[in-house]
């Protein structure tokens, strides 16, 4: 697991739902859809990272 992959995809995660709240008050629908496509890259990036730990664990225990 890095670390800094996680930081990572926490900031692309706020910045998405800070986005789309943004979006709410200025009535832009770019913004939404863009907050939300950032918060799904984010998902992904954090099921990336859950892939490679497991992946560190399995591999540990052999």
């Amino acid at each position: 697991m890095s670390v800094e992959d996680r930081l990572n995809a926490v900031a692309k995660n706020v910045e998405g739902k800070v986005q789309e709240a943004m979006s709410e008050v200025t009535g832009d629908p770019q913004d939404k859809v863009e907050g939300r496509a950032k918060q799904r890259e984010a998902a992904a990036m954090h099921a990336k990272e859950d892939l490679k730990d497991r992946a560190k664990r399995v591999i540990d225990r052999a």
